[in-house]
């Protein structure tokens, strides 16, 4: 599981809106009845979340902010949009925590990040004067995460079958593999065919030693397992060479 820190999407999210210590904050200027107020985020947030929070100047809220967001030219800072996130926020997190205790091959960042593009694209066809615009956007970012967490809870990994038998069938050349010392070579080349090239048989003997001398070699049994019947059809020709010698 991704822990919290300042990198996640949401945090980054709160420092767009909220800014350093005494910089310009975006605002809302929202009518409730014949009165007009002033909210800065956290009182807007606080009118949507806060224990005192009041259901007319709530829905003000999100109106107000939809509709400054769906208005804002696309060429701008992204205010306005940046705002409305900030305000859905809230009403995530608890779904949030709880699919991450749930399943935690699940990516806290992936997660925030898929509730922020739900935010947005539920943003563009959202109507500020329709019914509670601001929790069909928390509505659709919700299920937007549990559908990716369940998407990616179902995902199983599985073995790469072409890697897999590229190095189980993988072979060295034969002019990389290491000669036996003082050894012989059985090199085998099968004649031309109409069905196209055959590769040559190599085969390597070394010579036994006994008490540190050479002995007999088993040159002959290794010529006698390649020899062929005199009724056999030809199956290559056999050249024999101390291991590592020019051919």
């Amino acid at each position: 599981m991704t822990p919290t820190g300042p990198g996640g999407v949401f945090a980054r999210i709160d420092r767009g809106v909220l800014g350093p210590p005494g910089g310009t904050r975006p605002s809302l200027t929202v009518h409730v009845g014949s009165c007009a107020v002033l909210l800065s985020p956290e009182e807007s947030r606080r009118a949507l979340y806060g224990p005192r929070r009041d259901a007319v100047l709530g829905a003000a809220v999100w109106r107000q902010a939809v509709a400054e967001a769906r208005g804002e030219p696309r060429n701008t800072d992204g205010a306005g949009r940046l705002l409305v996130v900030w305000l859905a926020l809230p009403g995530l997190y608890r779904h949030l925590h709880r699919i991450l205790r749930l399943w935690r091959q699940v990516d806290r960042a992936d997660l925030e990040a898929e509730a922020v593009l739900a935010v947005l694209a539920a943003l563009d066809a959202a109507d500020p004067d329709g019914p509670d615009p601001g929790g069909r956007l928390v509505k659709d970012a919700v299920n937007r995460m549990w559908a990716y967490a369940k998407r990616v809870t179902r995902e199983i990994p599985v073995v790469d079958i072409g890697a897999f038998a590229e190095a189980r069938d993988a072979t060295v050349p034969s002019e990389e593999r290491p000669l036996p010392p003082g050894g012989w070579e059985v090199h085998i080349t099968p004649p031309p065919r109409r069905e196209g090239l055959y590769a040559t048989l190599r085969f390597a003997e070394p010579h036994p030693r006994q008490g540190g001398r050479r002995t007999a070699t088993r040159l002959p049994d290794l010529v006698f397992r390649a020899r062929r019947h005199e009724e056999a059809d030809l199956i290559g020709t056999l050249v024999l060479r101390p291991a590592g010698a020019r051919r």
